[in-house]
C-alpha cells in the first residue's frame, strides 16, 4: 500500500469525512436557516444530512471496488460513524457557542464564519480520533482496502 503512515491515513480520512459533513452541513443549515427553523430542528437536519453525504461518498467508491449495496454500505457505517459523530457533535458545539450564529441570516458574514470556524475546529478534533482508530484497525483502515484494492495492515478482514 502506498501509505501507511497512520498520521497521514487519519488526515485523508477526516479530509473525506469533512467532505460529505460540510456538504450535508452547510445544506441543513442554510435550508434550517432560510426556513426561519429553531436551533434543534435545524441542527437535527443538518447532522441528518451530514450523514448522508457522509455515508454517500464512502459507498460510491466502495460500490466501484464491486462489494454489493448491502456490503458496501456495512462498510460505510463501519468506516465513517465515528468519525461523522465526532465532527458533527465539534461542529455543531462551535455553531451553538458562538453568539448569533445560528440566528444570523444568510447574508451575516457571521453565520459564515461560524460554520467555516466550527467545521476547522471540527477537522482538528477528529483527525487523532481518526488516527486512533486507524491504528486500532477500524474506522477508515476497514474501508481503506476498497478504496486502494490494498488491504491496510491493521484493518479486520472483511466479512
Amino acid at each position: 500500500m502506498e501509505n501507511t503512515n497512520p498520521t497521514r491515513l487519519a488526515i485523508a480520512a477526516t479530509l473525506h469525512c469533512l467532505t460529505g459533513c460540510a456538504i450535508g452541513e452547510v445544506l441543513g443549515m442554510v435550508i434550517g436557516t432560510a426556513l426561519g427553523w429553531s436551533d434543534l430542528a435545524t441542527i437535527a437536519l443538518a447532522v441528518a444530512l451530514a450523514f448522508v453525504f457522509g455515508y454517500a461518498l464512502t459507498v460510491r467508491p466502495v460500490l466501484r471496488s464491486g462489494l454489493p449495496l448491502a456490503r458496501a454500505i456495512r462498510v460505510a457505517l463501519v468506516a465513517d460513524t465515528v468519525s461523522i459523530a465526532v465532527m458533527e457533535l465539534v461542529d455543531n458545539g462551535v455553531m451553538l457557542a458562538v453568539p448569533g450564529a445560528m440566528r444570523a441570516g444568510l447574508t451575516d458574514p457571521l453565520f459564515w464564519g461560524s460554520l467555516a470556524g466550527a467545521l476547522a475546529v471540527a477537522f482538528v478534533v477528529t483527525v487523532p480520533v481518526n488516527r486512533a482508530l486507524i491504528v486500532r484497525g477500524r474506522g477508515h483502515a476497514a474501508v481503506h482496502q476498497h478504496h486502494h484494492g490494498g488491504h491496510h495492515p491493521n484493518a479486520p478482514a472483511a466479512s
